[in-house]
């Protein structure tokens, strides 16, 4: 039986963000092309991978939007997550084979005895399950081999932890974890960690990302919801491109030397030392990319085309979105039993 070839999908310009709830079972990449197949977009990137057994906020850049993406990697992130105690397994995760079973006695005392020494700045050492490379080869492959590489601990702040113990399934101890912490932070090894100081052991059962930098799930839409858009319901979810940017002082800018700056050139003017600026032209208004001041300088640092400013100002135009549109959620999967972290 012969088949039809698939109709190719035209691609168009698309600039902004769209905050996706990342649903069970979905890696990173497989959601980020599923949603650049929905927009038909030409450009895309992710800010920060899940595995696929967590959930939550994934930003999702396009077009522009992508130049900037290095901010929300760099961004403290959010989790929710739970920890079955007394057993460890070869991932740090449900994925993984039982290694260890120990018998579980903790209390309410022993978690606000640890809890403290997981808090603030800490080592952490990455685990060998985990997409970090050593000599252009992911430390997972290592590990699938059977093969153990030595790993040095990393700094890592964990802003916020609040730890409260649960009975699961069959009367299981688990501990359910809230956590705020900066980038690289491995929850997985955190959970793990945390119960060896308990004694136990454990793994970690379930994950999802709550928040991350200023962005948080109730932003969130799934992709369940967006394939029951249509295209112009779809680009109305999209952020504008300076959303990745709410931290940046504003400058703005002439078109002269608007013009000026977007060829790269500094401009002089009165302004303090800021590490992070966003620099916007007046005719039209909008993005030009971002900048430092130095001494008076503005110094140019990503810069949008004139064709990305162009567009993303026609797509800010047209993206009024129709009444009756299909809403954002931030619920979670129904499925949702397992989760794992980034």
């Amino acid at each position: 039986m012969v088949t039809a070839p698939r109709a190719r999908v035209a691609r168009r310009p698309v600039h902004g963000v769209l905050l996706l709830d990342k649903p069970l079972g979905w890696s990173s990449n497989d959601a980020l092309q599923k949603v650049k197949w929905l927009l038909r977009a030409e450009k895309a990137g992710h800010t920060g991978t899940l595995d696929p057994l967590a959930t939550g906020v994934l930003p999702l850049c396009f077009g522009a939007a992508t130049k900037f993406s290095q901010l929300q990697l760099d961004a403290d992130k959010e989790y929710a997550a739970t920890a079955l105690l007394g057993t460890k397994t070869s991932t740090g995760d449900a994925e993984g084979d039982v290694i260890a079973v120990r018998p579980v006695a903790v209390t309410v005392e022993d978690i606000d005895r640890v809890v403290p020494g997981f808090t603030g700045p800490i080592r952490q050492t990455p685990p060998m399950h985990s997409a970090l490379k050593k000599d252009g080869k992911a430390l997972y492959e290592y590990a699938r081999a059977g093969i153990e590489i030595e790993r040095e601990a990393r700094a890592i702040t964990i802003h916020k932890l609040d730890v409260a113990i649960a009975l699961v399934e069959a009367g299981h101890t688990a501990i359910n974890m809230i956590v705020k912490c900066s980038k690289g932070t491995y929850i997985r090894t955190l959970g793990e960690d945390i119960g060896e100081a308990l004694g136990c052991g454990a793994h970690l059962t379930r994950l999802r990302r709550t928040a991350t930098g200023d962005f948080t799930v109730a932003q969130c839409v799934t992709l369940e919801a967006l394939e029951a858009m249509t295209e112009d319901q779809r680009l109305a979810c999209l952020l504008p491109v300076d959303a990745l940017l709410p931290n940046h002082t504003t400058v703005t800018l002439d078109s002269e030397n608007a013009g000026r700056f977007l060829s790269g050139v500094r401009r002089r003017g009165s302004w303090p030392d800021q590490g992070m600026v966003a620099v916007y032209g007046t005719q039209p208004h909008a993005l030009l990319g971002t900048a430092h001041t130095t001494a008076g300088e503005l110094i140019p640092g990503r810069l949008l085309s004139p064709l990305e400013i162009a567009q993303s100002q026609t797509q800010q135009a047209g993206n009024q979105e129709p009444a009756g549109a299909p809403q954002a959620s931030g619920t979670t999967d129904s499925r949702e039993k397992v989760n794992h972290e980034q």
